[in-house]
């Protein structure tokens, strides 16, 4: 299983209703509110690379209040 971590930027007045879509998305195992650069940081699990990317591009892309994103994939050591 992948596994992602997504830093978010809401538009301004936008983090609840983005931290309540992304907690309703079977992908995302957690979401957190952050203070600082970022509002939000999720994470996200996939079963390979093409349904990260299909979640990434397809679903974050279509969420109301993301302005943008930074994501970090984890990798195994």
């Amino acid at each position: 299983m992948g596994t992602a971590f997504i830093l978010i930027k809401t538009i301004p007045g936008k983090e609840r209703d983005v931290y309540l879509t992304l907690s309703d998305l079977e992908c995302v195992l957690e979401v957190h509110v952050l203070y600082g650069e970022h509002d939000l940081i999720a994470r996200i699990g996939a079963n390979d690379s093409n349904e990260l990317a299909n979640i990434l591009l397809g679903t974050f892309r279509t969420i109301e209040g993301i302005r943008d994103t930074e994501t970090l994939i984890t990798v195994d050591y």
